[in-house]
C-alpha cells in the first residue's frame, strides 16, 4: 500500500512540473487577428495579447507579429497563418511545435545556460526542428542564419542545413540533397549579351585583346558546365 502511494506522488510531481505555456505578442503592426480554440470567429489582436495552445495566428497584406514564447521568438510576416499545436516547459526543457498554414516566419530560439529548446515547424510540404538557433521558412524553403536545422519533406527523410545555407522542397515533395544545393550555388550565371550557347556574341568578344577564344556552354537539365579556352596565333 506504501509503495502504492509512493507511485502516485511520484507521478503526481512529474505531472504537475511540466505545464503548458502561453506565447505573448510582444509587438504588431498592420492587421493581426487571433483566434482561440473553440472560438467561431477572429478577433483583433493587441500588444500583449495571449496566444494560447491552438490559437490560430492570421496576420493581414502589410503587418507583422512578434510572438515570445519562452525563449522562442517567432515573427510572422504579412499574409501568414499558423498555430501553436504545443508549449510545454519543465524546470529544464520547453517544447514549442508551430503548425504554420501559410506565409512565413523566422524563429529565434536562444534557451539560457542550462536549459534544453526543442522547436519543430511543421507546414503542409515541409518540417523544421532545431535546438537553439534562427531560421526563415514558408511552406516550401528554408534560410538558416544561426546554429543548424533539421529539414526535411513528405518522405521523412531529413537534412542537415547550417548557418548560411538554403534548402526547399522539390515539386517531388522531397527535400533538395545538399550536394544538389552547393552544385547549384557555384554555377555562375549566363555572361549578360550570351546566346544559347553561353558564348559572348558581338564584335571584338569572341576574341580578346590578348588573344584567347572562350566559350562557356551550359547544359540546362543536368548543371554541367563545359569552358572551352583556345589561343589565337
Amino acid at each position: 500500500m506504501k509503495k502504492a502511494v509512493f507511485i502516485i506522488l511520484i507521478n503526481s510531481i512529474i505531472i504537475f512540473s511540466v505545464y503548458s505555456q502561453s506565447g505573448t505578442i510582444r509587438d504588431l503592426s498592420g492587421e493581426v487577428e487571433l483566434k482561440p480554440a473553440g472560438a467561431a470567429a477572429f478577433t483583433p489582436a493587441q500588444k500583449g495579447s495571449q496566444v494560447a495552445r491552438d490559437t490560430i495566428v492570421s496576420t493581414g497584406f502589410k503587418s507583422t507579429a512578434i510572438i515570445e514564447i519562452g525563449s522562442s521568438v517567432i515573427t510572422v510576416r504579412p499574409l501568414t497563418r499558423l498555430s501553436l499545436s504545443e508549449i510545454q516547459s519543465s524546470s529544464n526543457t520547453e517544447s514549442l511545435d508551430v503548425n504554420l498554414q501559410a506565409g512565413r516566419i523566422r524563429v529565434d530560439v536562444k534557451p539560457p545556460a542550462g536549459t534544453k529548446a526543442s522547436t519543430t515547424v511543421q507546414s503542409p510540404s515541409a518540417t523544421a526542428s532545431v535546438r537553439g538557433t534562427a531560421f526563415d521558412m514558408d511552406i516550401k524553403n528554408l534560410s538558416v542564419s544561426e546554429g543548424r536545422v533539421a529539414w526535411g519533406g513528405y518522405d521523412g527523410i531529413m537534412v542537415r542545413v547550417n548557418s548560411g545555407s538554403t534548402n526547399r522542397i522539390n515539386a517531388d515533395g522531397r527535400t533538395r540533397s545538399p550536394m544538389e544545393v552547393t552544385k547549384a550555388g557555384v554555377l555562375p550565371s549566363r555572361p549578360v549579351g550570351a546566346g544559347a550557347s553561353g558564348r559572348i556574341e558581338g564584335p571584338g568578344n569572341a576574341v580578346n585583346n590578348a588573344g584567347v577564344d572562350i566559350g562557356i556552354n551550359y547544359k540546362d537539365g543536368e548543371g554541367n558546365l563545359d569552358i572551352g579556352i583556345s589561343y589565337e596565333n
